[in-house]
């Protein structure tokens, strides 16, 4: 079992591993699968994550054939921090795919650990992955690696409404933040990428059940505002909400 970085020659057994794992992890429409492995891991997609100082993408070859991979982001420092020592950055497991035939011979469990070292060693200091929660296996699956599950997000997949379940491995708390004259908070561990910095979730309340819109981490200002398109947008510095991982499936 070898795991390496991922290369463009790799892009034919990326798209079938995760063709093969989400069939058997999810319950999607076969269309929605298609859909969503055309938009992630397309030719120029994969070209473009493999050349982006901010992904980390690693496959797992057994006798010359790949047979799982990972992907994963990092994002810019935490200004948000006080102590200097610990202004790292944060990171997301977007994926972690196996074939299903190698399932069960610790094929994951190596894949994740090389990846937990690869995205500490770029300087992670708090680490998430999200995971659907009918996908018992992969919800199991980051409890037995010791993450806590922080929040649930409800998103719409293939025009249906599923839960989405958060982890995190190392909590970094809630920062409170006045706005027009309530006290709102802002979730340092749940960050959704952006054109020039991370957007943070921002709740009315410290339990994380109601959302209040987000927070730019570019200029530290709340951002709330859509563009023509629907997508937040950050008024004060023009900072966008990128895609998430599902928003191809069913935009």
């Amino acid at each position: 079992m070898n795991v390496r970085t991922a290369t463009p020659a790799d892009t034919p057994s990326i798209r079938d591993v995760a063709r093969r794992s989400l069939q058997a992890s999810y319950t999607l429409s076969p269309q929605t699968i298609t859909t969503g492995i055309e938009e992630w891991y397309g030719e120029a997609q994969l070209e473009k994550s493999l050349d982006s100082d901010d992904r980390l993408l690693l496959v797992v070859e057994v006798d010359d054939q790949v047979v799982a991979f990972s992907e994963s982001t990092l994002t810019a420092g935490r200004p948000w921090v006080v102590d200097e020592s610990d202004r790292g950055r944060d990171a997301m497991l977007l994926w972690l795919h196996v074939d299903p035939d190698y399932r069960g011979e610790g094929v994951a469990g190596t894949l994740f650990e090389e990846t937990m070292d690869r995205l500490r060693e770029a300087g992670a200091s708090a680490i998430q992955g999200r995971v659907l929660a009918n996908n018992q296996d992969g919800t199991g699956f980051f409890e037995s690696k010791g993450f806590e599950r922080v929040g649930r997000t409800e998103i719409e997949i293939g025009g249906r409404n599923q839960i989405e379940y958060r982890y995190i491995a190392e909590q970094t708390g809630l920062e409170p933040l006045e706005s027009s004259g309530e006290t709102v908070y802002v979730d340092h561990d749940e960050s959704e990428r952006g054109s020039t910095a991370p957007f943070h979730i921002v709740y009315t309340d410290d339990g994380r059940e109601n959302r209040y819109g987000y927070y730019c981490d570019n200029c530290g200002e709340l951002a709330n505002a859509m563009d023509a398109m629907g997508r937040i947008e950050c008024d004060s510095c023009g900072n966008r909400r990128k895609p998430t991982r599902w928003d191809a499936a069913y935009m």
